[in-house]
């Protein structure tokens, strides 16, 4: 870990490759310098300590350094850690000035480090990873907050279409396909029986608005998923579009508020704050903010809509959990999964509210 990372959070933490994540980089190497980039310094390769569903490497040469994204190795479950979809909708993005990483090239020969990975350059700025935001005036942090809030208004409002993103996603009945995928995943990683799952998985989709609106979704749209100007309160690019998809931008509004309920240090927490004094916006607030940015006059069936974003939560954070009982994990989770169930009965509080 770098003495940066150490004295300000907000920088970037990078240290040693994991053992469970190394692999030669000797043909790493000889595709970047045919495909990429060919510079006169040796490479140097390290990883950055985030990045717990596909694992994240900085590649540096003398003064230059880029960013590479890989699958995890080992078996992995349907449709998850899609590197290539990541780069696809990022390339598509920054062609109209939205504010992601610059894509220089994808791989899918996995015979480079033994799974697909696509290489972008690396970018200065600060990334907040306890939403709290400790050591802010109240004014910075409502920008700080503000500036999330107008940049998804603005993802949403881009047309898909016109960046050739028209095939991204199958559009319509989101939630409906939501749900099935998520709960096939839970169950591709269920290791236990969560009384609160199975009900969220029979009353969900009854209680879901049943509205057909299309958008870029991001799927994992938080404060921590952004970076911003290293000290301006403005978002030079939005990261992990792992789980993004042609989808319902109702579901990113109701995912980002999982927030002002979750009690989880490692995904984000509001918990023990005096919001209003500190700065930053009620959920009511930050959910009108958004109203305002988009034309809607509310947002009915919120708490249906809520619920569904912390059962995806939680059927993530299972297979997580599974992961890292295997041994190729690199995110947070409980050693008793207390952390899927203690999600799962929030979404069920939610619901009841």
């Amino acid at each position: 870990m770098s003495e940066d990372a150490v004295a300000d959070p907000s920088r970037p933490s990078i240290g040693e490759v994991r053992e469970n994540h190394r692999f030669d980089p000797a043909p790493l190497e000889a595709w970047f310098r045919a495909n990429v980039e060919s510079p006169a310094e040796p490479f140097e390769l390290s990883q950055f300590n985030k990045g717990a569903s596909n694992p994240t490497f900085l590649i540096t040469a003398g003064a230059k350094r880029w960013v590479m994204r890989k699958k995890p190795p080992g078996q992995l479950l349907a449709s998850a850690h899609q590197v290539e979809r990541e780069y696809r909708v990022m390339s598509a993005l920054g062609g109209i000035g939205f504010p992601v990483p610059r894509m220089r090239a994808l791989c899918e020969d996995t015979s480079v480090v033994g799974t697909a990975f696509y290489v972008m350059d690396f970018l200065e700025g600060r990334i907040f990873r306890d939403a709290r935001l400790p050591g802010m005036e109240a004014a910075e942090r409502a920008s700080i907050y503000d500036n999330l809030n107008e940049t998804l208004a603005r993802l949403h409002s881009v047309d898909f279409a016109a960046i050739g993103l028209a095939d991204y996603g199958r559009p319509g009945s989101y939630f409906q396909r939501q749900m099935d995928r998520w709960t096939k995943q839970y169950r591709g990683a269920e290791s236990e029986h969560i009384p609160e799952m199975e009900r969220l998985i029979a009353e969900l989709p009854t209680l879901i608005p049943d509205t057909d609106e299309v958008s870029i979704a991001h799927g994992d749209y938080r404060l921590e998923n952004v970076m911003f100007h290293p000290t301006e309160p403005r978002i030079i690019a939005v990261l992990d579009w792992e789980l993004s998809t042609l989808g319902h931008p109702l579901a990113d509004i109701a995912y980002g508020c999982i927030l002002y309920h979750s009690r989880s240090e490692s995904w984000g927490t509001l918990d023990g704050v005096d919001i209003k004094a500190a700065g930053i916006p009620s959920e009511s607030e930050y959910v009108a903010a958004y109203c305002r940015r988009t034309g809607r006059d509310s947002i009915p069936g919120f708490n249906a809509l809520l619920a569904f974003s912390m059962f995806r939560l939680a059927s993530i954070g299972q297979g997580v959990f599974k992961r890292n009982l295997t041994g190729i994990g690199t995110g947070v989770a409980s050693t008793d999964n207390s952390n899927t169930r203690q999600l799962a009965a929030t979404a069920i509080a939610v619901l009841e509210r």
